[in-house]
């Protein structure tokens, strides 16, 4: 097998390297290129584009194929947890029983936030967003340790793992609270990692949450779920930041901050309200499937399809079961559901979706199940950032600790005006 890959440009042959991965993934190393041929590559979006070597998460688009380190999603789904998981992908290995013991009783120690951070939520307005609460919030909490801010922090990784990790659901539940004019619920240390985020989510001062195990596994499947998903937009611009020597907590902020937008954690929120929209127009979505067909009708199926996967989302197949298993165990009834349903139904049996495999994904489920539970959709990208934290805080270590430590500064064509003259102000028209 060749090892090189030969470019011609303006007369010249040009051998490039070939990089080969542990999937048999091929890529042309063009790292030299500019210093060979004064030429760079212009890939806009990135879509073909690798900006790294990890060894965190693989995906096979085409297969319908997600793994954290080597391991299935699926078996994961099935036997493992949130916890087990993050330390799977930001220590690269699965723990023994007494590094899991250990690791979950730093998260218990460190699931307090300092008290003096709760005058910083006094100062958001009331309907500000949580997700712009949780950015804020996260980067604020690193001044409270001053440790991370220097360039070679003494204290073991794991204890800053430990501290973002757990106080990050911490956070956001006290960021639904105060968008809602409610007061704060501190985290109880008997309960585990997603019983505990529930219950300082909505219990009150005077009674606790009922805590449904059925909403529990529910959330913590979709914790897992989106606990890693390669170079998305936000663990690029983590990264990104990382390469900087920026401190864990700023740099996972900034991957909130990219989340935020409506075309990458926004996606399950869109769902409910294209659901909502069906509702409030009469229709069960039938008439709302045949516009989607139609071009010329503007109208988008979201929560089918995705980027990445050309065949089923692997995620999607493991969380219908649990949606159907939490909508029947909660009994609710709800329009919008029963729309959803409706919806899945014909989209896998409709040629037109089938033939563009455009299939439910991971975002449609999760959005009928946080629903179901109670979460308001204002929350839905806050609990898509603390799934992926594991993911960012995996991708931010690969970056500290690996090779070169060069800062990323990718390049760009200029298209802008050629060289001209200052006009002094008298003298424009």
């Amino acid at each position: 097998m060749n090892t090189t890959a030969k470019l011609e440009l303006d007369g010249n042959t040009y051998e490039l390297p070939v990089v080969i991965g542990s999937e048999n993934e091929k890529a042309v190393d063009i790292s030299k290129l500019r210093d060979q041929t004064g030429c760079i590559t212009l890939d806009e979006g990135c879509g073909n584009t690798g900006s790294c070597r990890s060894s965190i998460t693989f995906i096979d688009g085409d297969r319908g194929i997600l793994r954290y380190r080597g391991i299935p999603i699926e078996e994961l789904a099935e036997r493992s947890t949130f916890v087990e998981v993050a330390y799977l992908l930001i220590m690269g290995k699965l723990p023994t029983e007494t590094e899991l013991r250990q690791f979950s009783q730093l998260l218990t120690k460190n699931e307090m936030i300092h008290e003096d951070l709760k005058y910083h939520f006094e100062g958001f307005p009331p309907n500000a967003h949580p997700m712009a609460i949780l950015s804020s919030m996260i980067n604020a909490t690193s001044c409270f340790y001053p440790e991370l801010l220097k360039s070679e922090p003494t204290e073991p990784f794991v204890i800053q793992v430990a501290r973002l990790l757990s106080q990050v659901r911490t956070i956001a539940a006290f960021a639904y609270r105060k968008s809602r004019g409610l007061p704060i619920i501190y985290p109880k240390p008997h309960y585990r990692y997603t019983a505990n985020f529930l219950h300082m989510m909505f219990s009150e001062p005077y009674q606790d949450f009922e805590l449904e195990p059925a909403a529990i596994n529910a959330l913590e499947l979709i914790f897992l779920l989106h606990a890693d998903h390669e170079q998305n937009c936000s663990t690029s611009t983590v990264r990104m930041v990382a390469s900087s020597r920026a401190n864990l907590f700023a740099s996972v902020a900034s991957g909130v901050c990219a989340l935020w937008g409506p075309l990458h954690g926004g996606a399950n929120q869109a769902v409910i309200e294209m659901l909502e929209q069906i509702h409030r127009e009469g229709d069960d979505g039938s008439k709302f499937i045949a516009a989607a067909k139609d071009k010329k009708s503007g109208k988008r199926l979201m929560g089918f399809g995705h980027r990445v996967y050309k065949n089923y989302d692997p995620r999607a197949k493991i969380i219908k079961r649990r949606c159907d298993e939490v909508l029947d165990r909660l009994d609710i009834e709800d329009p919008l559901l029963e729309i959803a349903k409706h919806l899945e139904e014909v989209a896998l049996k409709d040629s037109y979706f089938i033939e563009r495999k455009l299939y439910p994904n991971v975002d449609f489920y999760s959005g009928i199940i946080m629903r179901a539970i109670g979460i308001p959709v204002e929350m839905f990208p806050v609990i898509f950032a603390i799934g992926r934290t594991p993911g960012w805080i995996a991708n931010f270590r690969e970056v500290r600790e690996g090779e070169g430590g060069r800062i990323y500064r990718p390049r760009q064509i200029y298209t802008g005006e050629t060289l001209r003259p200052y006009v002094p102000l008298k003298e424009r028209r």
